[in-house]
């Protein structure tokens, strides 16, 4: 199936706003849609607290990004030491992260996700400034991926946040140095850690990425 410009959106609108990163409803269930464009019929359920990624996927692997996306390849997630990652997440991670999810998300996962609304059982809003950019760093190698918000108020990054069920990055918030996207869309670590999807919109690109992801603490 073909990915088209805008067909992310329109998507989104069909399958209603429990599908991709539209939603932040506290129950996810198995939910059959019907076909988009008469091609593929699509789920999205809840897995052990876990949402599958499959979909997001499957309507982005024949997208091509352009500037200022820095694609990588498969090589990145080949088998390391801990999963994907070169060793596991770090001990104590920021705003109340749960370690054994982000473990799980980080370095033995390429589909899954952080259930939608999870930041808001975490102090992530309440412990980052909300008048200054914000940087988070890889919760296995602690380098730098995004500081945000940039050319946008934190009012709207969070709201919009909210309105997608996970921390929402835009181009100008993404450290290029240390983050890759996939040709499927997913957003990785150089390192090898799963941070989520690139799933664009009318807006531009949009970086749907996992708390538990990026709640780790500066390399030293």
């Amino acid at each position: 199936m073909a990915f088209v410009p805008g067909a992310l959106s329109s998507i989104e609108s069909t399958l209603g706003a429990s599908s991709f990163c539209g939603s932040s409803r506290k129950a996810w269930c198995a939910r059959k849609s019907a076909t988009v464009g008469g091609t593929a019929a699509v789920q999205t359920q809840k897995r052990g607290g876990a949402i599958s990624m499959d979909l997001l996927s499957m309507f982005t692997r024949s997208k091509q990004f352009g500037p200022p996306v820095v694609l990588g390849d498969e090589s990145l997630m080949a088998k390391k030491s801990h999963g994907t990652c070169i060793a596991p997440v770090q001990k104590d991670l920021r705003y109340g992260c749960d370690r054994e999810t982000a473990d799980k998300i980080c370095c033995y996962n390429r589909h899954f996700a952080e259930y939608a609304g999870y930041f808001k059982k975490t102090s992530w809003l309440k412990d980052v400034p909300h008048d200054a950019p914000t940087e988070y760093y890889d919760s296995v190698t602690g380098k730098r991926l995004f500081t945000a918000p940039i050319g946008r108020s934190m009012e709207d990054f969070a709201n919009e946040s909210a309105v997608h069920g996970w921390p929402s990055f835009r181009d100008a918030e993404v450290d290029w140095e240390n983050v890759r996207v996939l040709p499927n869309g997913e957003c990785v670590s150089v390192d090898g850690t799963h941070l989520g999807h690139n799933l664009p919109d009318s807006k531009g690109n949009r970086y749907c990425i996992n708390l538990v992801c990026v709640a780790g603490n500066p390399k030293q």
